[in-house]
């Protein structure tokens, strides 16, 4: 597959040959399911906790005897009936995360940039570069490329003054190619690579 390599102005200046089996892919809409949820809860904290009846103060004392105060029998105030009582089958902290094989991960990862080259919003730049960490140049230098949408920006190695001037966008988010993952390139609409990124990616998940 061939896709344009554009300039700042956004005008095709050459081609790149790119490596089907990362970016000519088919697309398998539950390999991102099953993606997407696992990066989700890998994400989650776990730390939602309660008391069971065995953890909160008090109730030490039976409240009142067994037999003949016609009330119901009970043992403790502190029984998940009681106001002030243990929570009966509440959560504890727990852990969340689970892993795919690998070879999911990576089909669903190449099937979510092919979806992109095949939508043509999958954007390779020759060079992205900012002279200053200004949030107007980034906003200037997506509307020269026609991008009124979300977008996310892959660079092969950190570029400050571009991530600094991403940084009060909420519709742009940028990441080093170490960092490309399934559900950020669902989540944005635009993917914009710079050349050597473009290449360092491929080499990524092609290999």
């Amino acid at each position: 597959m061939e896709l344009d390599v554009l300039d700042r102005q956004g005008t095709p200046i050459e081609k790149v040959t790119v490596d089907d089996r990362a970016f000519g892919a088919e697309v398998k809409a539950h390999l991102f399911h099953q993606v997407v949820r696992m990066q989700i809860a890998n994400r989650r904290r776990g730390t939602a906790s309660t008391k069971t009846r065995g953890e909160v103060s008090g109730g030490g004392r039976k409240p009142w005897r067994q037999k003949g105060t016609g009330r119901a029998r009970q043992g403790s105030t502190r029984s998940p009936v009681w106001r002030g009582g243990g929570v009966a089958l509440g959560p504890k902290p727990r852990d969340y995360a689970y892993k795919l094989p690998k070879k999911v991960r990576r089909a669903a990862l190449c099937a979510a940039l092919s979806m992109k080259a095949q939508e043509g919003m999958l954007k390779v730049i020759d060079h992205i570069d900012i002279g200053e960490p200004k949030t107007k140049l980034m906003v200037g230098f997506l509307k020269a490329l026609g991008m009124e949408k979300t977008a996310l920006i892959l660079l092969s190695h950190d570029t400050p003054n571009v991530q600094l001037a991403a940084r009060n966008l909420p519709y742009v988010k940028v990441l080093r190619i170490e960092g490309v993952n399934v559900y950020d390139l669902l989540a944005y609409d635009y993917l914009i690579c710079a050349k050597e990124a473009l290449m360092g990616l491929q080499e990524r998940v092609a290999s």
